[in-house]
């Protein structure tokens, strides 16, 4: 058989040929980018990172997005169904139906009807409440607004449909968002700085600084959350502002989810301050703050952030179960808890199932952070394939 009947045989199969240009590139490649490399190919992970991104994109963009402030209240729109957007209708790109509604006498539950005959145009980047995007521009711009101008536009556009109060349950999803990711954001990188400094000195030190450090953590795990929780919730001064309770409710679930990056981190320098390149540096008079973070915290970055990745979703839990429990943050805040609580009664479930809408953010939310996490997580295992 010649060499090129064994061209054409290849050829035909479609074996796949790997280029020296593709080895070396492998072979030159840095620890991030074979990480990134190896993410890239795990779908789930990587299609759940869009996910995340997406969420922090309304994070960022909540008042944009919202329809109505998220504490306008009204009471002769109060558990108003959401309206559904036309398409094409009455020479309108988007549309929405007039709904009008009456008390009935019976259940004293507001009844709404939807007009779909008479239609409001709305426009994409139309005019709405004012605004200060990010704290800083002023503005009016919405992701949807009103044409008419002089039609209210909060009284009109409600894709979730509204709450008791008939506030707009879409633009307080969109905040409430925004306040639980940027709690738990907030959270896991408080608890990275407790866990990276108090593990780095467990283990790099060892002895009797590592015997008490590993008795605190220990005592700091048996510790109960939910009574400690109950008794710090009451122990906010009445009038402290929603910012004061912000801050605390972070710093404390904070205090209670290093423990495990702190034994993983002690784990790595007990195994790695005996390495060779760790001698030499102390050798040639490196510091203790020098040797950690220059020379040792580097080799496991990865690890970090898989960790840090596994606890965000931890943190939106804890926060939005403490919130629903009454015990984390409390109206007028926003957030999934929030949120949640003013759904957990009966006569919810069965006349106003939309007031649990937000709860699907969260599932969606933390199945998106999971994926993501697990992706890193084999993304940084040096012994994948690359």
């Amino acid at each position: 058989m010649t060499l090129s009947s064994l061209g054409k045989i290849f050829s035909k199969k479609n074996l796949p040929v790997e280029s020296s240009n593709d080895v070396n590139s492998i072979e030159l490649a840095t620890q991030r980018q074979l990480i990134w490399r190896r993410f890239k190919r795990h779908r789930l992970g990587f299609a759940a990172s869009i996910v995340v991104v997406l969420f922090y994109v309304i994070v960022l963009f909540a008042d944009f997005l919202s329809t109505a402030p998220p504490v306008d209240y009204a009471a002769a729109r109060g558990y108003m169904p959401p309206q559904g957007i036309q398409l094409f209708k009455d020479g309108h790109f988007l549309s929405v139906c007039e709904v009008s509604g009456a008390r009935n006498m019976e259940s004293y539950l507001m009844e709404y009807e939807a007009d779909c005959d008479n239609t409001q145009g709305i426009s994409l980047f139309g005019k709405g409440y004012d605004y200060k995007l990010w704290g800083i521009i002023p503005t009016n711009r919405h992701i949807l607004g009103m044409k008419d101008e002089t039609v209210d536009p909060n009284a009109w556009i409600h894709l979730f449909g509204t709450d008791k109060q008939g506030r707009d349950v879409f633009s307080r999803s969109m905040h409430a968002t925004r306040v639980s990711l940027t709690i738990g954001l907030v959270g896991v990188a408080l608890s990275i700085i407790f866990g990276i400094f108090v593990g780095a000195i467990s283990g790099y030190h060892g002895g009797m600084i590592d015997s008490i450090l590993q008795r605190v953590i220990e005592i700091i795990r048996s510790i109960p959350t939910i009574p400690l929780y109950m008794g710090l919730s009451s122990a906010f001064p009445e009038d402290w502002t929603i910012n004061q309770i912000y801050f605390m409710i972070t710093v404390i679930i904070s205090l209670f989810a290093w423990t495990d990056l702190a034994r993983v981190i002690r784990g790595k320098f007990l195994a790695m301050k005996d390495e060779d390149f760790v001698t030499a540096a102390r050798l040639n008079g490196a510091k203790t703050m020098r040797i950690v973070f220059i020379h040792m915290l580097p080799s496991f970055y990865s690890h970090i952030i898989a960790q840090a990745s596994l606890s965000l979703p931890l943190m939106i839990v804890t926060e939005t179960s403490l919130s629903f429990l009454g015990l984390g943050l409390r109206p007028p805040a926003v957030s999934y808890g929030v949120l949640l609580k003013d759904a957990q009664n009966v006569q919810s479930v069965a006349n106003m199932p939309w007031l649990f809408l937000p709860a699907i953010l969260v599932v969606l939310v933390i199945l998106a952070l999971n994926f993501m996490g697990d992706g890193i997580r084999d993304a940084a295992d040096p012994y994948q394939e690359v």
